[in-house]
């Protein structure tokens, strides 16, 4: 999941994304409106976490303006304001979410893949493909029912794929998914991950569209018999 995080005090930011990280999560942090507008219209983001109190501008306002250009980026408001009138003007402004501060890392971790999971039109976290079954909550991969280990970027690459079934994806959208903005790339590290990808979980995972960029491919078939993880 790449996530793009909008708030101006520097502790909380690096705290958030220190522990989505540690989850599995990419995640690009940003201290004003303008700089979140800027970096929406260059990345493909799945997922906004979004302060009100910014310097440069009310997150409201930015979050308003944003739906009016139709921009559908999934949207938590993380806020000290806990007044119900302000919850009520998020929630109506744009916002899919709404958490307050102080909150518990386990519980935005939990409320963005529900966001994710509901844009992409999933009623569970269970995400299913021929005998693959992941759960990216849980950071979880089976095949035929047999648990496979993914490395972190292996299970970011991984999701970018499943959330984009049956897009065509750049080397460069791939690159932003996995590592965000601040991470350093050496060259040939995308084909290592879809390398490892590909011996983990079939050849046919990640199918190369020349001159273009890849795109979801397929598993194996599951077997009659295979069980799979509870749902």
């Amino acid at each position: 999941m790449h996530i793009l995080l909008v708030e101006d005090d520097p502790l909380i930011a690096s705290g958030i994304a220190a522990g989505l990280a540690a989850q599995g999560m990419t995640v690009d942090p940003v201290g004003t409106a303008a700089h979140a507008e800027a970096m929406l219209g260059t990345i493909a983001f799945d997922v906004m976490i979004l302060d009100l109190g910014l310097p440069d501008e009310d997150g409201l306002l930015l979050l308003r303006r944003l739906r009016s250009q139709d921009v559908t980026i999934p949207v938590l408001v993380l806020t000290a304001r806990d007044a119900i009138s302000d919850r009520v003007a998020g929630l109506q402004s744009g916002a899919d979410d709404y958490l307050l501060k102080p909150f518990d890392l386990r519980e935005l971790s939990a409320r963005l893949h529900a966001m994710v999971r509901r844009a992409s039109g999933r009623s569970v976290n269970l995400i299913r493909h021929g005998a693959l079954v992941y759960d990216p909550d849980a950071a979880l991969a089976w095949v035929n029912d047999t648990p496979v280990d993914l490395s972190r970027r292996e299970r970011a690459l991984l999701n970018t794929l499943l959330l984009n079934k049956g897009r065509v994806l750049s080397a460069g959208q791939l690159k932003d998914s996995i590592y965000g903005m601040s991470d350093e790339l050496e060259s040939n590290a995308l084909n290592v991950h879809i390398h490892h990808l590909r011996r983990k979980l079939g050849n046919d995972i990640v199918e190369t569209v020349r001159g273009l960029g890849y795109r979801l491919g397929t598993v194996a078939p599951a077997a009659s018999a295979a069980r799979g993880p509870a749902a």
